[in-house]
């Protein structure tokens, strides 16, 4: 059922890469809402997935960019204000990747290169972004920007490795930036994270067990994507 909750509201959606995908079901769910929006993600993700598709169903644009360069993500948001005449009011970064992950490496021997690539995918990216809109203005007031964490951001799961580094650096961001965005530009910035969720990156994760005085057990928490 709809209630136009999000009709008017024009927006951005990263991430979105299958049905598996976080940001294809939030994506649908906006559309059924009213919003409308541009989907984004990597090159090479596109040739991957099946976004397309997506596209098609929601009636939206699809410009490829690379989160992790400013000139793709500046052409990505000039664009956006094209195709909508002007500003945005909702971004998703739905983005997370360990290399270290894919190739099983355990946390205690990582690849401190591919750490370096997860980290700028999934955690600087979120300040690239934001540092773009931020200087070109390109959010209305009380818009809002939320980016995907999870609870290993704060809490001990041994299996999801780097990611848990990738997604605390992610929040402290959010903190960080979304002072300036509130302060200056009136625009609400936040992390959520949700419930165990079975998406495109979980096989990759397994089990965890956090480290706390009642240990939990929770399996296969996704990278968020």
């Amino acid at each position: 059922m709809s209630y136009n909750l999000l009709k008017g509201k024009k927006g951005i959606i990263f991430g979105a890469l299958d049905q598996n995908s976080i940001a294809w079901k939030t994506a649908e769910r906006v559309y059924e809402e009213g919003g409308k929006f541009v989907l984004t993600n990597a090159p090479i993700a596109l040739r991957m997935g099946q976004v397309d598709l997506l596209a098609k169903k929601t009636n939206s644009k699809l410009i490829p960019a690379d989160a992790t360069k400013l000139e793709d993500l500046e052409n990505l948001i000039n664009n956006t204000m094209d195709i909508f005449g002007g500003k945005i009011d909702f971004v998703l970064h739905s983005i997370g990747m360990s290399v270290n992950v894919r190739k099983g490496k355990h946390y205690t021997d990582l690849n401190h290169d591919w750490m370096a690539k997860g980290w700028d995918v999934s955690a600087v990216s979120f300040h690239k972004l934001m540092q773009c809109l931020y200087q070109k203005d390109a959010m209305n007031p009380w818009g809002s920007i939320v980016a995907l964490s999870y609870i290993a951001a704060q809490r001990t799961f041994p299996n999801y490795n780097d990611m848990a580094d990738n997604k605390a650096y992610l929040e402290s961001i959010a903190r960080s930036f979304g002072y300036f965005f509130g302060k200056d530009k009136k625009v609400r910035v936040n992390t959520i994270s949700q419930s165990p969720t079975l998406t495109t990156k979980v096989p990759g994760i397994g089990c965890a067990v956090t480290h706390s005085p009642s240990p939990e057990r929770t399996c296969n928490p996704p990278t968020l994507s």
